[in-house]
């Protein structure tokens, strides 16, 4: 290898080593953050429609598109306009979660039944998506329901794996590959 080559691949392997610090850096001061301030869960409200809209897009589009093609993930950010979201809500109970008064992730529920769940990527993986479960789960727990059931993507099926949740089916949905999962309350 040419020495010009092989400083080439030296800067750029250094680049992406630092990128990895930041971003564990970043990670890190979110953490310490998130366990100074509570995340809050609360009803949504039909101004929220926009901005969950756009934490669905970029989820569907940053996360999920490593589990589906390119042309089934378009076909469900057009789904997840504001006005769809705002007729999800009359259909069922929405939530959102809040961190810092800004909203960064969505749940809804029909009684125990477990709906559009997304969390904000740059929140990926802070807990989120546990404290929106465990609000929804300990409402239903609260009406008397004995379990909880969700539809899965490929992409939300090892974080529901990790909640107790077991598979009891597969479907196909419109949206591709769903696992029909339950838990026990």
């Amino acid at each position: 290898m040419p020495a010009s080559d092989f400083i080439e691949y030296e800067v750029q392997r250094f680049a992406h080593v630092l990128r990895l610090y930041k971003c564990r850096l970043l990670c890190y001061n979110y953490h310490m953050d998130t366990a100074r301030k509570p995340i809050t869960v609360r009803r949504f409200r039909q101004a929220d429609a926009g901005m969950l809209s756009t934490i669905i897009i970029r989820c569907l589009r940053e996360i999920n598109s490593k589990d589906y093609p390119a042309p089934l993930i378009e076909k469900m950010c057009d789904h997840f306009t504001p006005d769809t979201i705002r007729l999800l809500a009359e259909q069922r109970e929405m939530y959102v979660a809040e961190f810092n008064g800004e909203i960064v992730g969505t749940v809804s529920r029909d009684e125990n039944k477990v709906f559009t769940m997304f969390v904000n990527p740059d929140y990926a993986g802070s807990g989120v998506g546990s404290r929106l479960m465990d609000y929804i789960e300990s409402l239903a727990a609260g009406e008397g329901f004995s379990f909880m059931e969700t539809g899965a993507s490929i992409t939300a099926h090892d974080f529901y794996r990790k909640r107790g949740y077991v598979d009891v089916r597969e479907s196909e949905t419109e949206f591709g590959l769903n696992y029909i999962l339950r838990r026990s309350l």
